[in-house]
């Protein structure tokens, strides 16, 4: 086993063990600083991917829309919808990649609970649309809207979810029933009553206010017409948004329909998410740089100080022939010896941090303009604790390098007789 250590690392960790305290406070400050950046990072990548999970289920991972949906205002309810819709899904639910098809109407008008009235945003949707979405909606009260061809679902009292400010500033709660009144894409009035099914919370406070779900045949039933607003498509696969951009395009062209139908990738629609994005890279960006200001400072302090106390040492090495360059290298070998043991000590600490944090159940306040926290997880990631590692080992020899420098450019009359 010893022969596999070469002979320049036993009289590195030898060199370190000369002043054990020293060596161990350099390597502390090195575990550190690793532990920082990649426990710091692995947050970050933690955020990215709920975010991008949250965004792509809300919205889907592609948008099928019409030509300027998001950018015009419509004149009336649906006046800028898919007309082709369900061709569209049949298209779509084919591929291997899609995991499913979600129509959306998108309207708004007045909710009313015989005594009070406000406005509201509603979206009509299937009952196939919460599955999809997952946990990243939270219903308080009740259950989502029940299945259309379930024998179970009674026609004469259609479903509608509202979220959870809304339903109190109307003060109703599961049973009770509300009226909601919407312009109809010929322009007339029109009201439907509607039996509240569920309650529940989006966690950004203003949407709470306002929103609310019911099913997408009452929304069509509610704007007389047949179009829908967008289709929001599912993949197995957040990863595969790219190609499957490029293959739904080209599949609405072959079907004739790329002049009308516009694709649009979650990425784009992700405001919050690259704001958030932008945020944290800067942030982490001036951490790592701060923290590798402060190892390299540290680093360089301890060799300084043990290349001044080898002064004599080094006057020695030189009058027997050694290189200045082999001697640098020795201090080199020493410092990044250093930076390995911290990194790995600090990686460690990392990891385990990482798993700790999936047994304990830590809460994050809640983020800005939401009302709900979010569990606190951080990511060990191989690949950042590699770029972590190699540029701490960097800084290392940079620091190992200028230390020793002076003392080998030291006369060595003068390195012989130096107290």
């Amino acid at each position: 086993m010893g022969k596999l250590i070469p002979q320049s690392v036993k009289i590195a960790f030898l060199n370190l063990s000369r002043n054990g305290r020293r060596s161990a406070l350099s390597i502390a400050i090195v575990a550190i600083a690793v532990f920082a950046l990649t426990s710091a990072g692995g947050f970050g990548l933690y955020t990215y991917q709920s975010l991008e999970e949250s965004t792509a289920r809300d919205v889907g991972h592609l948008t099928l829309h019409k030509h300027g949906y998001f950018e015009q205002d419509e004149e009336m309810p649906l006046s800028n919808g898919l007309a082709d819709a369900e061709q569209i899904v049949r298209k779509l639910i084919s591929l291997k990649e899609v995991r499913g098809v979600q129509p959306k109407i998108e309207f708004n008008g007045l909710i009313s609970n015989g005594s009070k009235s406000t406005i509201f945003m509603g979206k009509g949707v299937n009952d196939r649309e919460f599955d999809m979405k997952g946990p990243f909606l939270d219903v308080r009260e009740g259950k989502t809207l029940s299945s259309t061809s379930s024998t179970r679902y009674n026609p004469d009292e259609p479903e509608v979810m509202l979220a959870k400010d809304l339903a109190k500033n109307l003060n109703v709660t599961i049973g009770d029933w509300i009226t909601i009144l919407a312009t109809t894409s010929e322009g007339a009035l029109n009201a439907l009553d509607f039996k509240v099914r569920g309650i529940y919370s989006t966690g950004m406070p203003e949407l709470d206010k306002r929103e609310l779900y019911l099913h997408i045949d009452s929304a069509k039933e509610m704007l007389v017409s047949d179009k829908v607003s967008t289709l929001s498509v599912f993949l197995l696969d957040t990863d595969q948004t790219e190609s499957m951009t490029a293959k739904v395009r080209s599949l609405l062209e072959q079907m004739g329909l790329a002049e009308v139908v516009e694709v649009t990738p979650w990425q784009e629609r992700a405001f919050y998410y690259e704001k958030v994005k932008d945020l944290y890279n800067r942030i982490f960006g001036i951490l790592g740089l701060v923290m590798g200001l402060v190892v390299f400072v540290s680093l360089f302090n301890t060799l300084t100080m043990s290349v001044t106390e080898r002064t004599r040492e080094i006057g020695t090495l030189s009058a027997l022939g050694t290189y200045p360059n082999e001697i640098i290298a020795g201090f080199v070998r020493e410092s990044s010896l250093m930076a390995l043991i911290g990194a790995v000590i600090g990686g460690v600490l990392t990891a385990l941090t990482s798993v700790a944090l999936m047994v304990f159940d830590v809460q994050m306040p809640p983020p800005p303009g939401s009302t709900e926290g979010y569990p606190l997880n951080i990511y060990f990631s191989p690949e950042l604790f590699m770029y972590t590692t190699f540029g701490v080992v960097l800084i290392c020899l940079l620091a190992g390098w200028f230390s020793a420098r002076k003392g080998v450019n030291k006369p060595i009359t003068e390195a012989l007789i130096y107290v």
